[in-house]
């Protein structure tokens, strides 16, 4: 059976709060770690969140 192009990932907060979200991403098109700016219910403004793996 084929590899699946898309994978869930897990966002985690980097302000330390432990907050996180889960999206997906293709694999075959972004090999490198995903970085995004979200907003940060628990911090209360938008931050970095740095990927993941799901546990």
């Amino acid at each position: 059976m084929a590899k699946a192009t898309t994978i869930k990932i897990r966002l985690d907060s980097t302000a330390g709060t432990g907050f996180y979200y889960v999206t997906k991403k293709n694999s075959r098109t972004m090999s490198e770690k995903m970085t995004k700016r979200k907003y940060d219910p628990v911090a209360r403004k938008h931050v970095e969140f740095k990927e993941s793996k799901i546990k």
